[in-house]
């Protein structure tokens, strides 16, 4: 078996090339299905932020689990054969738990430290888990991944040191305005990332903030919180020129503001500037507003300025939980090597043995009367025997102790000789 990841992210894609893979939140379940049904696949996960798309799988030996991946990433959207291929990475083996313990604890993040990922990936796990694709040695690696990034959070200051990227949104609109007080701001969607951008906006200074969202039940608990108010999602637009800050994560397929209607926003806004922040993938805001003399977009590649702004800070931090990291993934490779490979061995050689000595004695009356030396003779003989039937299999379990595959292999070698529960 093979445990594997392939996917992007914003180390690896833009922005319009990680939305065109985004898979909505809803499609989930039909994916996962579809992955689990490809040929050689035994389980499966897919992780879909605005920074990136992963699946990770653990599949058979045999065939090409890795072209398989792409197709499917491919066929769910509808893109063209070896068109993403280049912004793919792979991971296997101890490098992909590395890579997921990493994910986990925020240190592979646009925003090193943001909390929003584990809870990201736990969503992904769960929606998993309820479809039945997770059973197995990637159900253990995510259970420990979890673990993992709580250890990292409890040792390091890395979430105290951390930003979010609607902390960094926020920022952004500072460096364009200066002071924040007295600033208007529209909240197009009423999710979590709306969420944290109005408890920073708050922070901030602002004290007029609008919400906005298709469903308005939502809006409205947002707005209670913040003490804002509500806009009629369809409606919106007409207050845009009323408003100096719009931020937009709203869950949109498609672009819900587009340079004409900003054209026009603008000119009702007789030139005063306004600021857009788009932080939704995929992308709420048509780029080319951002052409329009007074309309400052930007989208959430471009806050990756402001996360630099704060590498230098965070460095130390980030040192010290990339040796938690080692030290996990070397304690799960042990954990394979002693509890898994060094209790089967010995399971397998004691089974052999009670079935060899079992025979002899099973056989022994009608054999007669033995000398010392016929006795030697069968034991020696027999034992040859059972050595030569033990050691392909105890000789390719210790080949493989510190491959995180090797757990599939020695599950099937206790099934096979019947050696209970490993």
């Amino acid at each position: 078996m093979k445990l594997l990841i392939t996917g992007l992210s914003h180390h690896t894609a833009p922005v319009e090339v990680r939305e065109r893979l985004a898979f909505a939140e809803q499609t989930l379940p039909e994916a996962l299905d579809r992955l689990r049904h490809r040929p050689g696949m035994v389980e499966g996960m897919i992780l879909s932020t605005c920074n990136r798309v992963e699946v990770a799988v653990t599949a058979e030996e045999q065939g090409d689990p890795e072209k398989s991946i792409q197709e499917f990433l491919e066929e769910s959207s509808r893109l063209e054969p070896g068109w993403v291929s280049p912004y793919l990475y792979h991971y296997n083996g101890s490098n992909a738990i590395r890579h997921v313990f990493r994910v986990a604890a925020s240190l592979d993040s646009m925003v090193v430290g943001e909390p929003q990922i584990l809870g990201q990936l736990k969503s992904a796990y769960a929606v998993a888990k309820q479809q039945g694709a997770l059973n197995g040695f990637l159900d253990l690696v995510m259970t420990r991944a979890f673990n993992v990034a709580k250890r990292v959070r409890t040792e390091t200051e890395i979430g105290s040191s951390a930003v979010s990227i609607s902390y960094a949104a926020v920022e952004l609109a500072r460096d364009i305005f200066g002071s924040l007080a007295g600033k208007r701001v529209l909240l197009v969607g009423a999710g979590k990332m709306a969420e944290s951008a109005a408890r920073h906006l708050r922070r901030a200074g602002v004290s007029d903030i609008a919400v906005t969202n298709r469903t308005r039940s939502r809006a409205d608990a947002l707005a209670e919180e913040f003490r804002g108010r509500v806009v009629d999602y369809e409606e919106f637009f007409h207050a845009l020129p009323d408003v100096d800050i719009v931020i937009a994560s709203s869950g949109a397929p498609h672009y819900i503001i587009n340079s004409e209607q900003m054209r026009g926003v603008i000119n009702r806004r007789r030139n005063r500037p306004m600021f857009l922040i788009d932080i939704a993938v995929p992308r709420n805001i048509e780029p080319d507003v951002n052409k329009l003399e007074g309309v400052f977009l930007y989208d959430i590649d471009d806050l990756d300025r402001v996360v630099k702004t704060n590498i230098e800070g965070r460095r130390n931090v980030a040192e010290q939980a990339e040796e938690i990291i080692t030290e996990e993934v070397e304690r799960m490779m042990l954990r394979l090597k002693t509890r898994e490979v060094t209790p089967t061995i010995v399971s397998l050689q004691e089974q052999l043995e009670l079935l060899r000595t079992g025979e002899i004695e099973r056989v022994r009356g009608k054999l007669g009367p033995l000398t010392p030396q016929q006795q030697e003779a069968i034991e020696a003989l027999t034992r040859g025997i059972i050595n030569k039937i033990a050691h392909e299999p105890i000789a390719e379990m210790r080949r493989r102790a510190n491959d995180p595959e090797g757990i599939q292999l020695i599950h099937t070698i206790r099934k096979l000789f019947r050696l209970g529960e490993g």
